[in-house]
């Protein structure tokens, strides 16, 4: 992997910044879910469970396509959770 140094004002939360790019990154199918972890410094198991609050799905769906779907889910259909 490459080096990339960033200088941030101290008020800027370093770990929040690395989980964005590294949850953009992902998104974008340049960077494994494993290798975004790394980047973090924190596990996959934990990148998978946090990158939803970045609007990244785990999954192909966007948001828009989740939306769609919950849209057009009949609504006498149980869903278990």
């Amino acid at each position: 992997m490459k080096t990339l140094t960033i200088q941030l004002p101290d008020n800027v939360d370093e770990k929040y910044v690395k989980m964005q790019l590294a949850a953009h990154l992902f998104d974008k199918g340049m960077m494994s879910s494993g290798q975004a972890a790394d980047m973090v410094g924190i596990t996959k198991r934990e990148f998978i469970e946090t990158v939803g609050q970045f609007g990244v799905s785990i999954f192909a769906e966007t948001a828009d396509d989740l939306d769609k779907i919950k849209e057009e889910t009949p609504r006498n259909l149980i869903i278990l959770k």
